[in-house]
């Protein structure tokens, strides 16, 4: 069994519901290929906004895994957010994540401008992004919102289901 060393992480000014997400233009990755498109552009409906770390972390995995297994991706748009290249989101989605698509910011700018950014311990120089997810409506307001607030931690399932359903219904 592997053990993990819980961190809690600082307080930090991101984005809360009923606030208007922030827009940004990057590489947006599906399984056959990526372009650079603002978030402003794709999102039209209900979207889930998904912040993970980089897609070789077991956050990243276990997310995913959690939108397939609820089907979030039948009912409403799933985008991601990483510090990932488009060539390891392409391997992610070939894995896991059917419809889902990802954006690409190794420079962690748009991470930064969500309040999402921290340094992590034995990596000089990186900066990845808290888990964090975000639901839209049609214009970007921010329905539901969850931030970690320790590492490792992750969102519950139920409640995102239940925004879900208040938001689609």
């Amino acid at each position: 069994m592997v053990d993990f060393d819980v961190v809690s992480l600082p307080e930090t000014d991101r984005v809360a519901e009923d606030d208007t997400a922030p827009d940004f233009t990057r590489p947006l990755v599906d399984e056959e290929y990526w372009e650079d498109r603002a978030l402003s552009e794709v999102v039209d409906g209900p979207t889930l906004l998904l912040f993970h770390p980089m897609d070789g972390a077991f956050q990243a995995t276990y997310l995913y895994k959690t939108v397939d297994d609820h089907g979030w991706a039948d009912d409403l748009d799933i985008l991601g957010v990483s510090i990932s290249t488009p060539y390891a989101h392409k391997r992610l989605l070939a894995e896991r994540a059917d419809g889902v698509r990802i954006f690409s910011d190794p420079g962690a700018s748009v991470i930064e401008e969500y309040g999402l950014a921290h340094e992590i311990d034995g990596m000089t120089g990186i900066t990845e992004t808290r888990p964090a997810v975000f639901l839209l409506d049609a214009d970007r307001t921010v329905e539901y919102a969850w931030v970690a607030s320790e590492h490792p931690e992750f969102p519950d399932a139920e409640a995102i289901d239940g925004a879900i359903d208040r938001l689609v219904d």
